[in-house]
């Protein structure tokens, strides 16, 4: 990309100190002659105080309400450094002229293959066995494993048939599972469905016959508490239930009490609503989910590995210089594609960028 001026602009990047600028990332901006303005801050005055006046903000994880959306008096693009924009108010933003850009395609790999090591742990029950075995309960463990149900032939749900479920569908074929999933719209086509081998039902449907449940949604108004107390307990009596997506999607409350009851068989989270994991302060979580030994909980891991790191920070900054740049993100980027943007834009051209021929390059510098 020719020089424009990067050098002149104001680039916030947020969540500097729990989520670091990866060394691709930062090899990016040495290589386009940006500087970016690092802030770590989570209340919507401390966020305010650092992304004055910026021209353009990456975000991590930090949430953007419409207090601060208002503030940003310049800037012309948000940046999310990953997939799911629920913590921004894009309508706020799409109201002031603000492109918000995402990187949509952003660990789908990791985060089937974390479902996946997940639906194993769960089933073979490897927590309790290793909690068995650290404390010399080897015939305990043992008893265990004399209760375990052979997977081939076993139901796995997936709410939801976007890309990460179809990524956990390639993997979960082999295992010999019998695949289940739902939508929102149950009379799209099902092609792709078909020849994956995925059968089509109503949610009803899908949690009482499946002794797997994944979630693949987004966080919408239409997706909070869908699994609340009354959905959860239609699940299969002894089924488990996983959560890498959207905690928020979930009654955590309500789970914990199922898995206590021994209703549910156990769980995966690796995304919450109720603890906190992305704070300035750092603790054992004080919850009943982490109080139960048949639930594995991780904190927000599902998505990351060096080369999702390398990935989200591509086309993460590749949209905030197109927009900087003076032009349009890739479409497929563009969250609020009906934006009016606060400059005029040209259409995307996606030859202004050299940095694809050799991420390594940037990754080791």
């Amino acid at each position: 990309m020719p020089a424009i001026g990067f050098q002149d602009i104001r680039f916030v990047r947020l969540n500097a100190e729990v989520i670091p600028v990866n060394p691709t990332e930062a090899a990016l901006y040495r290589h386009y002659g940006i500087t970016p303005v690092l802030v770590d801050a989570y209340e919507p005055d401390d966020i305010i105080a650092g992304v004055a006046d910026c021209d353009a903000l990456a975000v991590v994880s930090a949430s953007l309400p419409e207090e601060v959306i208002r503030s940003l008096a310049r800037c012309r693009i948000i940046s999310r450094l990953g997939n799911g924009t629920d913590k921004i108010d894009v309508e706020a933003a799409t109201r002031d002229g603000i492109i918000v850009s995402n990187v949509p395609t952003f660990c789908n790999d990791e985060m089937a293959d974390h479902v996946m090591a997940s639906l194993l742990g769960l089933a073979r029950r490897i927590p309790a066995m290793s909690r068995h075995f650290y404390a010399g309960r080897f015939r305990k463990a043992r008893d265990e494993g004399l209760r375990l149900q052979r997977i081939s032939g076993l139901t796995l749900g997936l709410i939801g048939f976007g890309a990460s479920a179809k990524a956990v569908v390639r993997r979960a074929k082999p295992f010999g599972l019998r695949l289940l999933a739902t939508r929102k719209n149950l009379r799209a086509p099902r092609d792709e469905a078909d020849a994956l081998g995925v059968r089509m039902v109503d949610l009803d449907t899908l949690l009482a016959e499946s002794d797997f449940v994944s979630l693949h949604l987004p966080l919408t108004k239409g997706t909070y508490r869908l699994l609340n107390a009354s959905t959860l307990r239609k699940m299969k009596p002894g089924s488990f239930f996983i959560n890498t997506c959207r905690g928020a999607i979930t009654d955590e409350s309500a789970l914990a009490d199922l898995l206590r009851s021994g209703h549910l068989g156990g769980a995966a989270i690796d995304t919450f609503d109720d603890i906190e994991i992305f704070g300035e302060q750092e603790a054992p979580p004080d919850h009943a989910l982490a109080r139960l030994d048949n639930v594995i909980l991780t904190p927000h891991v599902s998505g990351l590995s060096v080369q999702a790191s390398q990935d989200v920070a591509i086309t993460g900054v590749e949209n905030l210089l197109s927009v900087l740049g003076g032009r349009w993100p890739h479409p497929d980027n563009i969250v609020n594609a009906g934006v009016r943007p606060r400059l005029l834009l040209k259409e995307h051209e996606p030859a202004l960028f050299d940095h694809r021929k050799d991420v390594a390059l940037y990754a080791s510098n």
